[in-house]
């Protein structure tokens, strides 16, 4: 059960950062999903670090980092995208 709740995470991190990020990301909704769940290990590492993973009611810090860990993310996973996918067709012409 633990996986579906990582995907679901994943999913949700995933399209918040491509909101908060300007303009239009060229990845496929599989692939958002996977950096959503990249971006929520690395707000967790980070929330883990600064000692605030785990507090009383809400974690709101550690979800904030998350966001912004999937935000990270998504925007340097948006440009290796671009670049495999438009160096991939150029070669083939």
């Amino acid at each position: 059960m633990n996986w579906l709740w990582a995907i679901i995470v994943g999913l949700v991190l995933g399209l918040i950062a491509k909101a908060i990020i300007p303009g239009k990301q060229k990845i496929p909704l599989w692939l958002t999903v996977v950096f959503g769940i990249l971006g929520g290990i690395l707000g967790n590492w980070a929330a883990t670090g600064l000692g605030v993973n785990h507090t009383r009611g809400i974690d709101w810090i550690r979800h904030l980092l998350q966001v912004a860990g999937a935000v990270v993310i998504v925007a340097i996973g948006d440009q290796l995208w671009a670049s495999i996918r438009g160096r991939g067709r150029s070669q083939t012409r």
